[in-house]
């Protein structure tokens, strides 16, 4: 029993915790992939570096705070400054949308038209975020490191194998909590939300309802902005601000999308927390697991992993093109791709 219990303490402190925690940040991602989707009605490749740009105004509000020898210590002082990071972005994404997209949208150009669009965005988004902050690590996250230490952990079980989790994996899944009850009570509760999801169904019909698409529009931008700076800055904390990896990021919270079914909001936190836990499966090295579950002379000598950690990225696309070939309307049924 006990080799078992080790055996699981070692996967939930590499896989299990982890896991949540990054399907978090990777859920919230897709919310606002979704979003964009079903409302514009196009697939916004500039989303990831939405992110970056919303979590380097937080960094840069963090970096002034700590300047002026203001910090909220236990708790990361980057969340106090969430709401400067959602205000900028919101800025400039709604600046984007006045005049880039808007023109195409009144032009009625078809889809492909905003994806080139918006993958020229994310481009020009992410050169701007590299010129002002620079390409390094940046580390931002003040406060208390752990919640449990796997040295506490190991006095107070007796295990061999320790348990920690950080206070950032804390923070994220309870953020991420809270940001989907609040979204759904709009979506679900307030006239702006419900004129949202009419636009969403029928736009035509919506129109003819008195909807206003502009104002519409806006909202979803400011939600979209929102959703993309709690996101960026919960993996930042979590792991480290570099500009180039939110870059990357579109693979897999795209994937996460179309996973769950793009075009539900449920589907794609499902799809988050699907494609976090198939990365961290499949690219971790299970020897040390196996190592307490099997007989000494039965414990394997190689590391035991599928694929390395540089692939991480690649299952992401694989079971982006296994769903668009066998299900392309994904788990819930989403809008066809």
């Amino acid at each position: 029993m006990t080799d078992f219990l080790n055996a699981f303490v070692v996967l939930a402190n590499f896989v299990l915790v982890p896991g949540i925690s990054y399907g978090s940040q990777l859920a919230l991602g897709a919310v606002g992939i979704t979003l964009v989707y079903s409302v514009l009605r196009f697939s916004n490749f500039a989303h990831g570096d939405t992110m970056a740009f919303g979590t380097m105004f937080t960094i840069l509000g963090v970096w002034g705070l700590q300047s002026m020898g203001i910090s909220t210590n236990p708790i990361p002082t980057a969340l106090f400054v969430l709401p400067l990071g959602i205000v900028m972005t919101a800025g400039i994404v709604l600046l984007t949308d006045r005049y880039i997209y808007r023109f195409f949208r009144a032009q009625r150009s078809p889809g492909v038209i905003f994806v080139i669009t918006s993958v020229g965005v994310m481009f020009i988004m992410n050169g701007i975020v590299r010129f002002v902050i620079g390409v390094d690590d940046q580390r931002f996250n003040d406060g208390a490191r752990f919640f449990i230490k796997a040295r506490d952990f190991k006095e107070m079980t007796g295990l061999a194998e320790g348990l920690s989790i950080k206070v950032t994996q804390g923070i994220t899944l309870a953020v991420a909590i809270i940001v989907v009850i609040v979204l759904f009570w709009f979506l679900q509760k307030t006239r702006m939300g419900k004129a949202m999801r009419a636009y969403s169904d029928n736009e035509d019909l919506a129109l003819l309802s008195g909807v206003n698409p502009d104002r519409v529009v806006m909202v979803c931008w400011i939600v979209v902005a929102a959703l993309a700076t709690i996101a960026g800055t919960l993996y930042g904390l979590d792991k480290s601000f570099k500009p180039f990896v939110y870059f990357q990021l579109i693979l897999p919270m795209f994937a996460a999308a179309i996973v769950g079914g793009i075009g539900s909001p449920i589907g794609a936190i499902l799809g988050g927390f699907v494609i976090a836990f198939s990365e961290l499966g499949v690219t971790y090295a299970y020897k040390r697991v196996f190592g307490h579950l099997l007989p000494e002379d039965m414990a394997p000598e190689g590391l035991v992993q599928l694929l390395g950690t540089d692939y991480k990225f690649a299952i992401s696309f694989i079971i982006l093109v296994v769903v668009l070939l066998i299900k392309p309307t994904g788990l819930f049924r989403g809008k066809t791709i």
